[in-house]
């Protein structure tokens, strides 16, 4: 479906400047890489394909309803007991039978069931974006979050280092008779609840990456920093514009609409008269059973022992009474009109009240940047300060343990607003229609159509036309093996 306005492209190669801090080999894995490699072996977008492919064969089904109709049947007949009054009936026949109809007029029923699945297409094509865009997001926070839980711990991994230092200078100065017991216990538990928190620091990574794996179908190798987000609009009410014209849970939601009105035009159809042309062949075979002993030979001489009839007309029929069924047919569309016309007022608040809390969230995670980013370097000159004022015994050794841990706290939170800020951003495009794979560079050959299978079996005519059995295209991680933990200390 093309969109219904220019759009800024995200070209996702891995080669921008950084917005995490860490910097990655030349050949590590990219987000786009990820993405291209969700895009092609996700099992949740693999589903979601095969059913609108299973979608798309409804505009064939409907169809068909207004397309001939032909069957031929046969039978054999045994006569094991006759009237005694019909002395020449046969005592066996065989025959056969061709039937051909073809609709000529059915009160607009078929016209409208028509529309309203090619409707219901449109309508399965967007809910296919939006499961793509919806895997795009997952993917780009699953990979931001393996990048920043990896250097939160490192984070603390190496406040682990320094604690572990830090301890054997205070034993040291404890032995000479520099600190007093207090301060070497002080130094004790900073250390072991820095150990702990690199161990509920490993968990979080683990998860990440096994929602990683789940997302993408691969375990994350060391991880290119993401390219830069374009250029977002200015204020909530422009990226508002572009999401109500774009977004495609909201196209879906018009499009059903639409068909659940055709589905209104179809019920009432079903009350107006019908016409079809019909054509009939038989060939009946008494196999030389009709005819009576009691007649002299010449006489059952004259009977024919096979014949063939042929007939071709018009039937048109005209309900009268249905049972109320009609009625209720028309009344049960209406509701369902009224409910899709209510999920697309439902649909456009969510997607207003999504592109703006998505807004929102971004420019405040790029405040909450510049605020940690200046909180780090203010806690590493405290901490130099306070190293250098402990020297001259103006400050304690809890004082030092305390500027370290703010300093680390505030590295943490720099690391969380700036994967806070890429995932908003992300977002917001997705709000806005605008985080598919056409959007995201992923093209080269591997994009997925949905209209070149819709092309494909619109107007099929043939019944056996079958597709080959499906084959499986997504790829499974159960026979992953089960991964290590990061910490450079175990």
């Amino acid at each position: 479906m093309n969109h219904m306005m220019a759009k800024a492209k995200i070209y996702l190669t891995g080669t921008a400047a950084a917005v995490l801090a860490a910097t990655s080999p030349a050949s590590a894995e990219t987000l786009r890489g990820a993405l291209l490699e969700a895009y092609q072996t996700n099992p949740t977008l693999n589903a979601a394909r095969a059913g609108q492919r299973a979608n798309d064969e409804n505009v064939p089904i409907t169809l068909a309803d207004g397309r001939p109709n032909v069957s031929v049947s046969g039978f054999y007949n045994e006569n094991v007991r006759t009237s005694p009054n019909s002395f020449t009936a046969p005592s066996r026949t065989t025959g056969a039978q061709a039937d051909a109809t073809l609709p000529i007029f059915q009160g607009g029923t078929v016209r409208n069931r028509i529309r309203a699945a090619r409707d219901r297409v449109e309508a399965g094509q967007a809910d296919l974006r939006s499961t793509e865009a919806n895997l795009f997001t997952n993917v780009v926070a699953a990979y931001l979050d393996v990048i920043s839980n990896r250097n939160i711990v490192e984070l603390n991994a190496n406040q682990v280092r320094v604690l572990d230092t830090n301890l054997q200078a205070t034993s040291d100065r404890f032995e000479i008779g520099d600190l007093t017991r207090t301060d070497v216990a002080q130094a004790e538990a900073r250390l072991s609840t820095a150990r702990a928190n690199l161990d509920s620091a490993e968990a979080e990574l683990a998860a990440a990456e096994e929602n990683y794996l789940r997302l993408v179908g691969e375990w994350p190798e060391e991880l290119e920093p993401p390219p830069p987000l374009p250029e977002l609009p200015a204020t909530p009410d422009a990226a508002e514009d572009i999401a109500v014209l774009n977004n495609p849970d909201l196209i879906a939601a018009q499009h059903n609409a639409d068909a659940a009105e055709r589905d209104i035009a179809a019920a009432r159809g079903t009350r107006l008269p019908r016409l079809e042309a019909f054509a009939r062949g038989n060939y009946t075979n008494f196999l030389n059973t009709l005819g009576s002993p009691a007649l002299p030979p010449e006489d059952n001489a004259r009977f024919f022992q096979e014949e063939t009839t042929a007939t071709v007309g018009l039937r048109a029929t005209l309900p009268i009474y249905q049972g109320g069924r009609p009625a209720a047919q028309v009344r049960q569309s209406q509701a369902r009109l009224q409910q899709a016309e209510e999920t697309v007022i439902a649909t456009e608040r969510a997607v207003v009240a999504d592109v703006r809390a998505a807004f929102s969230r971004y420019r405040a995670a790029l405040q909450v940047i510049d605020a940690t980013g200046t909180a780090v370097e203010a806690n590493e000159l405290a901490l130099e300060g306070v190293r250098a004022e402990n020297s001259v015994g103006l400050r304690t050794i809890l004082d030092i343990l305390n500027a370290e841990q703010e300093l680390l706290n505030s590295q943490v939170d720099l690391v969380t607003a700036r994967r806070n800020a890429y995932v908003a951003g992300f977002n917001l495009l997705a709000a806005m229609g605008q985080a598919e794979a056409q959007d995201l560079g992923l093209d080269g050959g591997v994009l997925y159509d949905p209209n070149v299978n819709y092309r494909r079996v619109d107007n099929q005519w043939f019944d056996w036309n079958d597709d080959p059995r499906p084959v499986t295209q997504s790829t499974r991680t159960v026979d992953n093996p089960e991964r290590g933990m990061t910490n450079p200390e175990n």
